[in-house]
């Protein structure tokens, strides 16, 4: 437990599909005038450095962000996030989605970043802006925070399934946030595994709520071995053009 580190796999395939579809949505959400709350269960450190020894020792936003950009697979608002970020922080650097969000956010809306590692948890303090962060298991966070205020908003819920429970109890977690925040876009990320051990949590989730978004894409392993061949969105109350831009990725990755 508290041993995953997503500097060695920030900016690859996955990462590409989320923050694909996390930065159409928050773009979309932005676009009226009113204020909206923004909550992450799994902040991470917010900022990865791609040419640091961790990304360079497997490679994987090689095969990520840089294929995705040489490919031109982003005239998109993720786009723009990359490119404030890069002019911040320099060339080689790869938010995370607490900073794909604060691209975002603007005055007046909400943002609670939720973080358990101590050390990603420091280094998030360092680049989130005016985000409320919490030390805290980030779904007990939520929970004391939906339905948050303003109620308008997102809730993103990306963790590491290093706890094997976490798929067992996703379902019914995010049955009882609906309830509470039914104006909630909420966002869950999966990995897809070879021993498919995501499937019964992905189609119980479909099942609950047949009017969100299930977004899945494939892509090869990064390294022979390697578990998960693919990525998972599944979004409650996707906004409009979300469900496009799901079609866009998966026809994208199924060409590759």
């Amino acid at each position: 437990m508290l041993s995953y580190q997503h500097a060695y796999h920030a900016g690859n395939l996955a990462d590409v599909h989320k923050h694909a579809l996390l930065a159409t949505a928050l773009a979309r959400l932005t676009e009226k005038p009113k204020p909206l709350s923004y909550i992450e269960t799994h902040a991470g450190r917010g900022l990865y450095d791609l040419s640091g020894p961790e990304a360079q020792k497997t490679g994987e936003a090689a095969h990520g962000i840089a294929r995705a950009e040489t490919a031109d697979w982003l005239p998109h608002p993720l786009r723009a996030a990359l490119t404030a970020v890069r002019d911040r922080f320099g060339a080689a650097c790869y938010p995370g989605s607490p900073l794909i969000a604060a691209h975002f956010l603007r005055p007046g809306d909400s943002a609670h970043l939720a973080e358990l590692h101590p050390a990603e948890h420091a280094a998030l303090a360092q680049v989130a802006g005016h985000a409320r962060l919490h030390l805290q298991d980030g779904f007990a966070v939520a929970n004391a925070l939906i339905p948050p205020t303003p109620r308008r908003g997102m809730l993103l819920i990306d963790p590491s399934y290093e706890i094997k429970a976490d798929y067992d109890r996703i379902p019914g977690w995010i049955a009882r946030m609906a309830r509470k925040w039914n104006v909630g876009v909420i966002a869950l990320w999966y990995p897809v595994l070879t021993d498919a051990r995501q499937q019964p949590m992905a189609e119980s989730l479909a099942a609950a709520h047949p009017g969100a978004l299930r977004s899945e894409v494939r892509f090869a392993p990064a390294r022979p071995g390697h578990g998960m061949v693919g990525s998972g969105m599944f979004v409650i109350n996707p906004p409009y053009g979300l469900e496009d831009e799901a079609a866009r990725l998966a026809a994208l990755f199924a060409a590759t």
